[in-house]
């Protein structure tokens, strides 16, 4: 038998299918932003591509890369367009562990617009998902004061905590679906304010894969109709998310 030439093993490399590169992450980073109001075409698949951008321009040594090379990015929860983020969460994942001052400094003025870097935290690499420990959010809605009262609005808001059942209806597809706006609220305030300033309201709703998540307009139509008025909205703030390990002990 003829030893194999050196043709014969270019061949047999060249017909050999090629294994994909697997680079494995070595540090998860969490990153808490704040976000401003942004146009609605800026969300959802946008706002992905806007992150991923970013990141690669960053120069930072990305791991967890989808089928097309793009670095992942997992987002704590989505956030509505016309909403302001006061410290919202993402994370990433690297191939090489840095400092970080590197981080915050190759992406403060990176991220897409709207977007400001508050902090970077570096979490363990085995910690389950990011969006599967976000359980809660806290909110703060600012009403215009015509046509609210805020005596009224406190009785309402009691009025709804103490109800074992808040029957709504969501539009989704073109189509009502019932829900219960219920097990989706926590809390809901009425803040004390002066003369002609915004009424403003402090809530908590609640995220449950179950169910889905409840929506600071949701709360504010519920409780326009627990108090027989029209309440018109002037800005809407997620001033934080809550993570399940940060949720008190029931």
């Amino acid at each position: 038998m003829q030893p194999p030439t050196d043709s014969d093993a270019s061949a047999s490399s060249a017909a050999a299918p090629v294994a994909a590169t697997v680079v494995e992450p070595r540090q998860r980073w969490r990153l808490t932003f704040r976000r401003d109001r942004v146009p609605a075409e800026l969300v959802g698949r946008a706002t992905i591509d806007a992150w991923q951008t970013a990141l690669v321009e960053s120069g930072l040594a990305l791991a967890q890369l989808d089928p097309a090379g793009r670095p992942r990015v997992a987002f704590g929860a989505p956030l509505a367009a016309a909403a302001e983020g006061k410290a919202e969460l993402a994370e990433i994942f690297l191939a090489e562990r840095v400092p970080a001052w590197r981080v915050r400094e190759v992406l403060a003025d990176r991220l897409p617009p709207g977007h400001t870097l508050v902090a970077a935290e570096d979490v363990w690499l085995g910690a389950p998902p990011l969006p599967g420990r976000v359980v809660a959010a806290d909110w703060r809605v600012e009403l215009e004061p015509a046509g609210a009262d805020r005596e009224a609005l406190a009785g309402a808001a009691a009025r709804l905590l103490s109800a074992t059942s808040l029957p709504r209806t969501r539009s989704k597809a073109g189509a009502d679906k019932p829900y219960d706006l219920r097990p989706l609220l926590d809390d809901v305030r009425v803040e004390n304010g002066g003369e002609g300033q915004p009424i403003v309201l402090r809530m908590r709703t609640r995220f449950r894969p179950e169910l889905g998540s409840g929506r600071p307009e949701e709360v504010v139509a519920a409780l326009a109709d627990a108090c027989g008025t029209q309440l018109e909205v002037r800005r809407t703030v997620r001033e934080r998310l809550i993570l399940l390990e940060d949720m008190p002990a029931p």
